[in-house]
């Protein structure tokens, strides 16, 4: 009788029981990469458990199964057909010395206006379809020089002109938000946020002139960081409005918005912006995820951000849950904390500074050949756009074209000194660390409702001032729709905002799944 044979009969146990057994012990089961992290992902590889291009290909079954099928949550525009041969690349390189930087084999969801070798990059327009540039954007450059893989192109606002709904006309259709298919995603990153929140990649890049960042990281319970202007370049990226524009990251949690966050801050020369980050030294921003973040910090609630006769008295409730929440974790309220903007206004009349016009029409005639169109007028004369959008480009076309040194530029510049010494002077005589507010006044609206409010809270005091603001879920609303809470501070306070932002994530743990993309078997 074979020796293991006789040990099974001693101790009771079927040979064909002990060798499930040990089968079971030698062969963990497969990697899960719904709702996965990168420090889970990479924790996995060096077990040994997970290899790159595994990981590539389970993303690609959830795009798969539930981009434009199951709920067809239509959030991708492209794959990126050489991603398998990357996530090959990267396996040999692991094989041969480890991780190849701290994104290594990340799978990313890229908006469609971030210029990407290799893949189409059309800010959701039809006009610019086939635009394939011949450069990576600059945050493009940096997450790949990290390691990570660019696994898609996401579906976006067309332009990135609407905060409110993700719809262009590249792809037929809304982006459905993955909580409730009926309604939106917000705008203009909608098509990251969704693709994000619904596990089709890691984590995200993604654009906010208004609100285009953290209002879809709000509709979808996601953490998303918008930089002081002039910390991250937008070299590469489609304008909308460079006064405000800033690229930044979208992800499932702060600790991988900020590993993304930190690989992209730094100073590019082609965006000059960013020569206001020059001899500044980068933080470690890692070190500002501390769970006890909030303990100690002074925090004023902004009611003037969102407080308005349309307001939803359910944000209001989970706002007001969120303040409890914060007081909890050991932060002092201060309620309100008003920014007296009486002195802070702009001349009756007063011209746009710059604006689409002038941006766009600089941006495309440095592609060249590259682009269909090469102004806003041959845009608007092309008929390549969504209807929507028409009044909007026609009003941009009629308009003036002022450049930076333009006495309408010179009077929007003061215009937006006095609004920072507003909110610095409160700042300063409250003590605060930041200011608080619900990112939203109300639930995502049903795709299709311009009706009713829209809700949106942060077009002003983070883009006047180009501070940072950073948000993160703070609740749901109906029982299924996530609301998100903003957290903004002053310029280059983006540790501070981390360490409250993350203490709260972490004291509160709002974020879960949609019900819509569950793990794919």
């Amino acid at each position: 009788m074979p020796t293991a044979f006789r040990l099974c009969v001693v101790i009771g146990v079927t040979p064909f029981a002990l060798s499930a057994a040990l089968y079971s012990q030698a062969t963990p089961p497969p990697f899960e990469v719904h709702e996965t992290t990168i420090a889970q992902i990479h924790a996995a590889m060096k077990s040994g458990r997970l290899t790159c291009r595994a990981l590539v290909d389970a993303y690609l079954r959830r795009i798969d199964a539930y981009d434009k099928n199951g709920p067809a949550l239509n959030a991708i525009v492209i794959t990126n057909p050489d991603a398998q041969k990357q996530a090959d690349d990267l396996d040999r390189r692991f094989a041969q010395n480890g991780l190849t930087g701290p994104l290594h084999c990340i799978p990313m969801i890229v908006k469609d206006n971030f210029e990407t070798i290799g893949l189409q990059s059309a800010a959701g327009s039809l006009s610019l379809k086939g635009f394939v540039s011949n450069k990576d954007a600059f945050l493009v450059r940096r997450v790949k020089e990290a390691g990570a893989i660019v696994l898609a192109k996401s579906n976006m606002a067309e332009f990135a002109f609407s905060p409110y709904e993700t719809v262009g006309s590249l792809l037929p259709g809304y982006t459905r938000n993955p909580y409730a298919l009926d309604r939106v995603t917000a705008g203009s990153s909608g098509g990251t946020a969704a693709a994000v929140a619904a596990s089709f990649g890691a984590v995200g890049l993604g654009s906010d002139t208004g609100n285009s960042i953290r209002g879809p990281s709000s509709h979808q319970a996601l953490a998303g960081i918008r930089s002081t202007m002039g910390l991250t370049s937008r070299a590469g990226v489609v304008p909308l409005n460079l006064l405000a524009d800033i690229a930044g990251p979208i992800a499932r949690s702060m600790e991988d918005a900020v590993a993304v966050f930190q690989t992209i801050v730094g100073e590019d020369p082609d965006d000059p912006a960013t020569a206001a980050a020059r001899g500044r030294p980068i933080p470690n921003y890692s070190e500002s995820l501390v769970r006890d973040g909030l303990r100690g910090a002074r925090v004023g609630i902004l009611r003037q951000a969102y407080e308005r006769d349309t307001t939803d008295p359910e944000i209001v409730q989970v706002f007001m849950a969120a303040v409890e929440d914060l007081k909890r974790a050991g932060a002092t309220i201060v309620d309100p904390a008003r920014v007296e903007l009486e002195q802070a206004r702009r001349p009756q009349g007063a011209p746009p500074c710059g604006g689409f016009k002038y941006d766009i029409n600089r941006y495309l005639a440095a592609q060249g050949d590259r682009v269909p169109v090469h102004t806003l007028d041959e845009i608007l004369k092309s008929r390549r756009f969504h209807p929507s959008i028409q009044v909007r480009l026609q009003q941009a076309q009629d308009g003036p074209e002022n450049g930076p040194d333009s006495p309408a530029c010179k009077v929007e510049m003061e215009y937006r000194e006095q609004v920072r010494a507003a909110v610095t002077k409160t700042a300063d005589a409250l003590k605060l660390d930041a200011f608080v507010y619900p990112t939203w006044s109300n639930p995502p609206r049903l795709i299709g409702d311009l009706n009713t409010p829209h809700g949106d809270n942060s077009q002003f005091f983070s883009p006047t001032t180009g501070w940072p603001a950073i948000n993160v879920p703070m609740g749901y609303t109906r029982g299924v729709l996530p609301a998100g809470l903003t957290f903004v501070g002053r310029a280059w306070s983006e540790p501070t905002l981390i360490r409250l932002a993350y203490g709260y994530e972490q004291a509160t743990r709002h974020r879960r799944a949609p019900a819509a993309t569950p793990p794919v078997r």
